[in-house]
């Protein structure tokens, strides 16, 4: 409750710019509380309407109640479409969606040694805490389906057996929606660019060296692409586990695949 009164009377306002940087502590981190039904969502609500008074909520906190909003769609859609409990994609053209990444690929994707460093930055961070910030759970997801072409429902098991704040139905929304497969999921042919999602979101690597103190030499310059630093042979990190442009179109022509079947 300390923490839903702080973050709605101080930091809500601040939640629209705020929420997508993963170095600073931008949002509310209130899903754990959530998830085991310690806080509902309508306590939240009521307290971001309390905390506005007769004023409108601020553009941050309107945000954020969409957020809160988004959480209770993805409870609704389980209720509604029982498939969902069932390990199916929401979508009908998924059952023909082929996912040919490798096993090893999907251990590295666990261990945080994919070569990409917000990518492990992020997979280290919930590993070590069991929490991961959302815009990397957006950013790692797209990675494991889109740039690995490892079936989405390995990576949701992966983090309900890690994550503090896991909830079944927010997890699958939110896997389903990065994999394509949902009722809201992004258009197939939008995918991440994990060089360029952590240079937006990550500018200058404080996140990626908190959680990967192997690269806190690495130049700001080369920081989202170690592995054209002319050092680079001296670090404790792997290469690249897939180039990000030949696994894009390998990916465009699965998804092609089996739409066109349906």
């Amino acid at each position: 409750m300390a923490r839903l009164r702080q973050f709605s009377d101080e930091s809500a306002r601040y939640y629209n710019t705020e929420r997508d940087i993963p170095s600073i502590d931008g949002t509310s981190q209130l899903s754990p509380y959530l998830a085991i039904g310690a806080l509902s969502v309508r306590q939240c609500i009521a307290r971001l309407y309390y905390d506005a008074g007769n004023e409108p909520l601020s553009e941050g906190a309107q945000v954020w109640l969409s957020e809160l909003i988004w959480r209770e769609f993805y409870q609704h859609l389980t209720h509604f479409e029982p498939k969902l409990s069932k390990r199916h994609g929401y979508l009908d053209w998924e059952r023909a969606l082929r996912w040919p990444g490798e096993d090893s690929w999907f251990e590295r994707w666990c261990e945080g040694k994919t070569g990409y460093p917000i990518v492990d930055a992020a997979m280290q961070q919930l590993n070590q805490t069991g929490w991961m910030h959302n815009r990397l759970r957006m950013i790692v997801a797209s990675f494991l389906t889109k740039d690995l072409n490892i079936d989405w429902r390995r990576g949701e098991r992966y983090f309900m057996s890690k994550l503090v704040d896991g909830d079944f139905a927010a997890n699958n929304g939110g896997w389903q929606w990065c994999a394509s497969t949902g009722c809201d999921g992004q258009p197939y042919f939008r995918i991440f660019n994990p060089i360029t999602q952590g240079e937006r979101f990550d500018s200058q690597g404080e996140f990626i060296r908190t959680w990967l103190p192997e690269l806190r030499n690495v130049p700001n310059k080369f920081i989202h692409k170690p592995w054209t630093w002319s050092e680079f042979a001296s670090l404790a990190y792997p290469e690249p586990i897939v180039d990000h442009k030949t696994q894009r179109e390998i990916t465009l022509a699965l998804y092609k695949e089996a739409k066109d079947q349906f």
